[in-house]
């Protein structure tokens, strides 16, 4: 079954990409647009908790207030 998790992505403009940025892991993606950048980040954070073990996991978190 799949986990749902909620997490924070800042999304910010350079030049011709939107660069998408997950603070909690350190997880980075970019797109063309903001809704392409938000979809790749998803991926890539999709990505990261299929492969990563539990210690990676909980060595990469960082608590965003």
């Amino acid at each position: 079954m799949k986990q749902t998790k909620q997490l924070t992505a800042i999304i910010e403009r350079e030049d011709d990409w939107y660069v998408a940025l997950c603070p909690e892991f350190d997880i980075v993606s970019q797109g063309k647009t903001i809704e392409s950048a938000r979809d790749n980040l998803v991926e890539a954070l999709e990505l990261f908790f299929e492969t990563a073990s539990d210690s990676e996991i909980q060595g990469r978190l960082h608590m965003v207030l």
